[in-house]
Order: C-alpha cells, then structure tokens, then sequence
C-alpha cells in the first residue's frame, strides 16, 4: 500500500497499516520521514517505480486529482482509496450516519453525536471534523457513528454505504480542487450512494434535492426533506417555534401518518446557540441532525436533550463579548461566501459591522454583498488583497462607511480592525468576524484568525 501524505489522515492509515503488517510506503513533499520525500515526491519516474509495486493508493484529502503520485496511480490502472474507503473496509460493523455540504458539516456532525447520546447510544464525532474515521471505525465498542465527510474526502470513496446521509447546502467552492461546480456537487452526492435507511436534503437548495433523485439508494430508502417552514409529509421542520418530524413519526402504514407529526423540541431548545437565539443556519443544522437520528431510531425526546445539551466548537459564531452595547461574534468559519451570508442573515437589518477578507481562492462576492447589504452597518476590510471585497461592497453596498486595514503588519491587524469596528459600531450594532476568505494569507488558520479577534476585542478598554 501506499500512502499519500502525512498528515493528521495519512499519519492515521500508516498506524492501521503498520499494525496489520502490510507493507507500506509513505509519500510526502515534506515530511522528512517519509518513505519518498521532497523532489522525489513529484518526480514521474519515482513515482511509476512506487506505484508499480502497489496494490492500492490512499490518499490524504489534500492530495488532489492532478496529484503526479495519484495520476500514475490511476495510469498503471492501480486503485486510489480514501482514507474514509479504507476505513469502510475495515468497520467492525457499528452503522454510519454521514454529512456533508459546503458548511455546517462539523456542527451538524456535533448536534447528532449530542443526540445520540442523549439516547444513550455509544458514539463519536468523527472523520473531516478532527478525528480521523479510521481510528474509530474497527471499535466494536462504538454502536453508531456520527461522520463528516469533505468533498475531498468523498471523491476516493466508492463502496460506502452509509445508514442515513445528508448533504447540507451545495454552494461553489473549492473548485480549483474539483475542477468544476458539476464536479463538486456529484462529489458531494455520493454520500448517498447505498444508503439504507435516509437521504436528508435540504428543501432551499435545489442542488441537493437534484442528488437525491440522482443516487443509487438502497430499496425502501426515504427522501427526506429539512426546511425552515412548515414541513410536509415526509419531511421535518418548524411550526411556529416547534420542531416537528412529518417522516419518522409513524409507520409506513399507519392510517393517520398524513396527519400527525411528531414534536422534537422547540427554538428555546436552542436559544443558546446565539446572542438573539440559533441563527437560522444553526436551526437547519438542528433539523438535519434531527433527521439523521430519527432515522436511526432514535426517540423524540433524545433529540430535544441533545440539542439542548450541544454547545458550538469555537469560532462558529461565538459571542465573545457585549460592550458598550455593542455585540462581538467570532465566526471566523466563515470561509467563504454562502458561509458568511448565512452568518450575516442571523443579524438584525442595518446592525452588522462586517470585518471580512483573506484568500479569495479566485471566487466572487458580488452575490454576497448584494444579498445581505441590508444587514450592513459598516465593513472593515482585512486581508492582503481586499480588492475583491471592496469592488463588492462598492457595486452592491456603496453607501456604508468602508474602512480597509493596512496589510503591511500582519501581527497587529486584527487588533487595528476590531479597533476601527469599534469607532464605528453603534448601541445595538454586532461587530462581525465573518471573513468569507481563506485566513492563510496573515494568519495560519482560520482558528489563529479567531483568536486573534477574540484578544483583542477582550483588550478593548
């Protein structure tokens, strides 16, 4: 075998394969321990003698397509896994429930581990959310896991065939990865290829409805539908400020099954969950959640005291101070466009001091500005090249005050931008760390980017 980076994923298969002792090479442009290593890494004619003794390719989910180790992979015809195919192959047999969508995957993935052991169900959060699904898929101990999984991570991945699955959203992104948004969005479809019990989509977006109808589903497998507004038969949603499950509430053939639901807790369940309440992405999320438990099995009342005992990972819209009135959120997640609107709809109209920049990846944000100027009090821009975010804000929001902070000291620019947001807030306004960029370009992830924001608004006098 052999594996493609070694990383926290690599590191992983590597530990798995060396104590089944098989044999194994190891290929990273870096890592100085590494089998194959530096120039090396990239060299065609190396690479042709690695792949040529090999049996199979994992890769890591950096390692694009046009990889050169994975393009001689896939010349000499030799097959390339997924550490998450790898890990599929190996289960101890405890049943997945899977997410995936281009945001709200980790906390999608967190509400149901929450739920599920609220059920008293044995469980663990797992995969693109930090630990590797290698690691705990052969614990026999486990009864059911809660996985997330990236499009990276899906497009190696092809025997899977999870319990439920659900694609949150589908917005563009990571394009220079896929190559195209088609080839993105049938990525992230494959998570519903197989599965038994549920395919949960999203009601809004008509992209994940699309790979529903597209997939190869296991018999008796559901379509099930999560929205914002009252849900219909076969679907969960809200009622007013209830939660309501219309698709796992009765049986198949239950005389009254259009005509009842199910209550699986209301919005004050998860009023912790923002300054004004869960914000609307946060409430989908909980649907989501929600849907994947019920399908396997879980009980009303489990989800209600999951969801209430869930609590965010940081920097995913964390409140982390109120001064002066004014409300400070770190939701330095926010990476791109779909997650920053969805960040600025949970904020009252004209309320919003946006700090937002970084690595634009190549994207746009025309769309952004223009839907969610309303929400705009001021922006204060950051990053090395904010053109992309002020021709934006110029086009779609030209009447807001725009401040944009000197890239040439990287060290102080979050302290500058949360001081420049506080001359300009109001009594009422949120001041707003939704980036819509990558944080690589002054900061060495969007986690150091949070910190910094939440330093320096506690040293705010």
């Amino acid at each position: 075998m052999v594996v493609a980076g070694l990383g926290v994923t690599g590191r992983a298969v590597a530990q798995v394969v060396h104590e089944r002792a098989a044999s194994l090479v190891t290929v990273d442009v870096r890592a100085d321990d590494a089998d194959v290593r530096g120039a090396d890494a990239t060299d065609p004619v190396v690479l042709d003698r690695v792949v040529a003794d090999a049996d199979v390719v994992v890769a890591s989910p950096g390692w694009a397509p046009s990889s050169p180790l994975l393009l001689a992979a896939r010349a000499a015809g030799v097959p390339v896994w997924s550490e998450v195919e790898l890990a599929w192959r190996l289960r101890a047999g405890a049943p997945w429930l899977a997410v995936t969508g281009t945001n709200g995957k980790t906390t999608t993935v967190q509400m149901l581990a929450s739920i599920l052991t609220a059920a008293g169900l044995r469980t663990a959060a797992v995969g693109n959310v930090g630990t590797p699904v290698l690691q705990a898929a052969p614990d026999p101990s486990l009864d059911v896991l809660a996985v997330e999984l990236s499009s990276f991570q899906l497009h190696h991945t092809s025997t899977m065939a999870v319990r439920a699955g659900a694609v949150l959203n589908v917005a563009a992104d990571h394009l220079d990865w896929h190559g195209t948004a088609d080839a993105y969005a049938a990525d992230k479809g494959r998570i519903y290829a197989g599965a038994e019990v549920a395919c949960v989509y999203n009601v809004a977006d008509a992209v994940t409805e699309r790979l529903v109808r597209d997939a190869d589903v296991a018999e008796g497998a559901l379509a099930v539908g999560f929205t914002l507004g009252a849900p219909g038969p076969g679907q969960v949603g809200l009622v007013e400020d209830v939660l309501v499950d219309r698709a796992f509430h009765a049986p198949p053939d239950a005389r009254d099954r259009s005509r009842t639901a199910a209550e699986l807790g209301t919005l004050d369940d998860l009023a912790h969950l923002g300054p004004q309440g869960a914000p609307p992405h946060m409430v989908a999320d909980a649907l989501a959640a929600a849907a994947l438990a019920r399908a396997h099995g879980v009980e009303a009342r489990a989800v209600r005291d999951g969801l209430r005992a869930f609590r965010p990972d940081a920097h995913r819209a964390a409140v982390v101070r109120t001064l002066d009135d004014v409300t400070y959120v770190d939701d330095s997640k926010a990476t791109n466009a779909h997650a920053a609107a969805a960040s600025l709809a949970a904020c009252a109209p004209g309320s919003a001091v946006w700090i937002v920049g970084g690595l634009a990846k190549g994207a746009r944000f025309d769309d952004l500005v223009a839907s969610r100027a309303d929400r705009l009090a001021a922006a204060v821009v950051i990053g090395v090249d904010p053109t992309p975010f002020t021709d934006a804000l110029a086009r779609h929001a030209p009447e807001i005050p725009v401040r944009v902070v000197d890239a040439g000291d990287t060290g102080t620019v979050m302290r500058r931008a949360v001081a420049t947001a506080r001359q300009l807030a109001r009594e009422g306004d949120t001041v707003l760390l939704a980036p819509a960029g990558a944080s690589m370009d002054q900061f060495t992830s969007y986690a150091a980017r949070g910190e910094a924001f939440a330093r320096a608004v506690q040293d705010l006098p």
